[in-house]
C-alpha cells in the first residue's frame, strides 16, 4: 500500500498510545480513519485530534473481545465509507504473574482481547479488504511473541498465538492470490499506558511492576513506533520489529535458540519484582 490518500484505515485500541498515533499519522497521509476503543474519554480525545487535522473519521466504542459487536462494527464502517482497505488490530491488555499465581479467568481475559480480538477483527474485515482490491491486515504481536518471559505467560501465550495466526494468514493470501498484504508487528518496550493499566496476580504490586516497565524497558515512543509500522505497511513487509530492543533480542533468540531461556531467567532474578508473601490484589482498570 504505497499511497494512503483516499484509503480507509481501521485502528482498534485508538484511544491512546500506539493506536492513537497510528490513526493520527495515517490521517496526516490522507487516509479516512475508523477508530475504536473501550475507553470513551480516550476515544473522544483521539477523535477530536483527528478532526482538528481535518480528517474524515468514524468513531465507535468497541470491545474487540465481543465477536458479534466486531462483526457489526465492520459492516458499519464499510457502509459508512463505502470500502475498507486497512485493518490494524492494535487493541491489547497485559497481565503480570507467575503461572502458579495466575487465575484461569486472568488467562481468559488476556486471550479474549489480545488473541481473539485479533481473530475477530481480521475475520470481520477480511471480506471487505479482499473486495477493495488493495487491502492490508496489520496484527500487533509483540517482542513477547518472539521470546517468552517469566511472569508473562498469559501475554506470551496470546502474542505467540497472534504471530502464528498472522504468519499463516500471510501465506494463505499469497496462495489464494488475494489483493491483501499481511504484516505482523513485534514492538519492544513502547512508551504507552499498557503496563500502568495491566492487572497483576496476588502477591505482586501493580505500581512497582508498571514503574519497572516504564523506567527500564520502555525505550521507544508510541509516535516513533507508529512511524515504523506505517513504513512497513508502505513496503508491504510481512514482519516488522519495533525498537532496538526488539531487534537485539530477536537476534538473541535466532542465534541462541532455547538458550535464551537460561539467559532470561538469570536476568529476571535481578530485574523482575518478586511476589510478596502478603498478597496484594490489583484493581487497576484496563484500556
Amino acid at each position: 500500500m504505497k499511497d494512503f490518500r483516499g484509503k480507509v484505515a481501521v485502528v482498534t485500541g485508538a484511544g491512546s498510545g500506539m493506536g492513537r498515533d497510528l490513526a493520527l499519522q495515517l490521517a496526516a497521509k490522507g487516509a479516512k480513519v475508523a477508530i475504536s476503543d473501550v475507553n470513551p474519554a480516550g476515544l473522544d480525545e483521539t477523535e477530536r485530534m483527528l478532526k482538528e487535522q481535518g480528517a474524515e473519521v468514524h468513531s465507535q466504542l468497541l470491545n474487540v473481545a465481543e465477536r458479534e459487536a466486531v462483526l457489526t462494527y465492520a459492516d458499519d464502517v464499510a457502509q459508512h465509507f463505502g470500502k475498507v482497505n486497512l485493518i490494524i488490530n492494535n487493541a491489547g491488555i497485559a497481565h503480570h504473574g507467575e503461572v502458579e499465581l495466575t487465575e484461569f479467568k486472568q488467562y481468559e481475559r488476556v486471550m479474549d482481547v489480545d488473541y481473539w480480538g485479533v481473530v475477530n477483527g481480521t475475520k470481520a474485515f477480511l471480506p471487505y479488504l479482499i473486495a477493495s482490491g488493495d487491502g492490508h491486515v496489520v496484527n500487533t504481536s509483540s517482542l513477547f511473541g518472539i521470546l517468552a518471559m517469566p511472569g508473562q505467560s498469559a501475554y506470551n501465550a496470546a502474542k505467540f498465538a497472534v504471530r502464528g495466526f498472522t504468519e499463516s494468514l500471510y501465506q494463505e493470501m499469497r496462495i489464494a492470490g488475494h489483493p491483501v498484504n499481511v504484516t505482523c508487528v513485534h514492538p519492544g518496550g513502547i512508551k504507552t499506558a499498557i503496563a500502568r493499566n495491566a492487572t497483576v496476580s496476588e502477591g505482586h504490586d501493580q505500581k512497582n511492576t508498571a514503574e519497572l516497565f516504564d523506567k527500564k524497558l520502555a525505550r521507544t515512543t508510541s509516535a516513533r513506533a507508529a512511524e515504523i509500522i506505517i513504513k512497513a505497511i508502505e513496503r508491504n513487509r510481512p514482519r516488522v520489529l519495533v525498537g532496538a530492543d526488539a531487534k537485539v533480542l530477536d537476534l538473541l533468540v535466532r542465534a541462541g535458540g532455547s538458550m535464551y531461556e537460561i539467559v532470561n531467567s538469570k536476568l529476571a532474578v535481578r530485574l523482575l519484582p518478586k511476589a510478596d508473601p502478603s498478597p496484594v490484589t490489583s484493581t487497576s482498570p484496563l484500556l
